[in-house]
């Protein structure tokens, strides 16, 4: 039995090379840019009225004469027609100032008589209201930089200079087998010795959280037939992720299942509570992490291990760990580390009760994974704790 620290690094020792793939903008929402991307136009692509109003030349303004409008320029149109000294165009935000022009003034900010306006804003200056071409993005600029998170604003922002494509880091596809006989599906009619099935759903809902959905969710009889088969159809996944049968008992056929599959076992069984029987091994390219079947124990081990794999994969963090007081004092056993469900407070991180492996209630609850070291026995109130958050 190995522990936290050296199970990880026998993980992390076998993720896989990072694959790119081209997706859409609205595809590649929440992906990370596996290159940078260069501005393929000016943005703005032209001289643009920031407001409504009038167009004119201040330069040549005498800065007292009514100026004359001789035109109009909706946002979309473009005039090419040179405005001369003394004369102003009605133009809309967005569109296009005039050559001879280099101001807007608003239409709050005149009086209008026919075809004359005079100017009422004595704070008014060369270039104000007017947005230089390329003033945000220019053609050539890099617009943003390799391994940046695409939000919903990047998306638009890449959209606006005229990107319709890029290049992110992937996302694996993963697959998950729950084992157990005694699995009832949520619309069954639950009989005697039956609990109904949660940990898929736990397991597909948390893949959601990462933009992911699992290409296959098989549950299966405690039946090592039945097991080897739907092992075998998953093992072309970049993940495969099982639960249940991974412990001593006779039925616990899942670890010897997978060694008929040709998957090679890098290690079984971590010291941590829960999740002590975790068995994590390879099959090729794929990796595959079997977990306990107790709820608490297949959630805590998504959170602590498959989720940072997939984030090798994308090179997005997930649920981000810190150091936070502890609320009260706790103390436990040497030998086990122990990943205990937490609440958040706006000083100190409380660990909640109910902390069996095969209760949920308490997780439904908690924002939080808190971690006690392996070797540390007496934890004191005020001192520093590594804590993950779920949410």
């Amino acid at each position: 039995m190995i522990n936290v620290k050296e199970a990880k690094k026998l993980i992390e020792e076998n993720c896989c090379t990072l694959r790119v793939e081209t997706l859409t903008l609205l595809e590649a929402n929440g992906s990370i840019l596996a290159e940078p991307i260069y501005a393929v136009i000016d943005t703005p692509p032209f001289h643009q009225s920031a407001m409504d109003g009038y167009a004119f030349s201040f330069e040549n303004w005498d800065k007292k004469s009514d100026l004359t409008v001789i035109g109009e320029i909706q946002t979309g149109n473009y005039s090419n027609k040179i405005v001369q000294s003394n004369e102003v165009v009605r133009i809309y935000t967005g569109a296009p100032i005039p050559p001879g022009t280099d101001t807007v003034v608003m239409q709050e900010k005149i009086s209008k008589d026919g075809n004359t306006i005079q100017i009422l804003d004595p704070f008014l200056v060369k270039g104000t209201n007017v947005r230089p071409q390329g003033s945000q993005t220019q053609k050539g600029e890099m617009a943003l930089q390799e391994r940046q998170l695409l939000t919903p604003v990047a998306i638009s922002f890449l959209a606006g200079i005229g990107i319709s494509k890029v290049n992110v880091f992937s996302k694996p596809t993963v697959s998950i087998i729950v084992t157990g006989k005694e699995l009832a599906a949520a619309n069954d009619e639950i009989s005697e010795g039956k609990i109904f099935e949660s940990n898929s759903i736990g397991l597909i809902a948390a893949l959601h959280q990462l933009g992911i959905n699992p290409v296959s969710v098989e549950v299966v009889d405690d039946v090592e037939e039945e097991i080897e088969k739907a092992i075998s159809n998953q093992l072309s996944s970049d993940i495969l992720i099982l639960t249940g049968g991974v412990s001593v008992g006779d039925y616990d056929l899942v670890p010897d299942s997978l060694e008929k599959c040709g998957v090679q076992k890098i290690f079984h069984k971590i010291k941590q509570k829960p999740g002590k029987p975790f068995y994590f091994g390879r099959h090729n390219q794929t990796l595959v992490f079997a977990l306990p079947g107790n709820p608490a124990a297949v959630m805590s081990c998504f959170y602590e291990y498959v989720a940072q794999v997939i984030s090798s994969f994308t090179q997005k963090e997930y649920f981000k760990k810190m150091a936070f007081p502890l609320a009260d004092d706790f103390n436990k056993n040497a030998g086990l580390t122990f990943f205990l469900k937490g609440k958040m407070g706006e000083k100190a991180v409380t660990v909640l009760n109910n902390q069996e492996s095969y209760k949920l209630n308490s997780f439904a609850v908690a924002d939080c994974l808190i971690e006690f070291d392996e070797e540390k026995e007496i934890f004191k109130k005020g001192d520093l704790v590594n804590v993950r958050m779920i949410l």
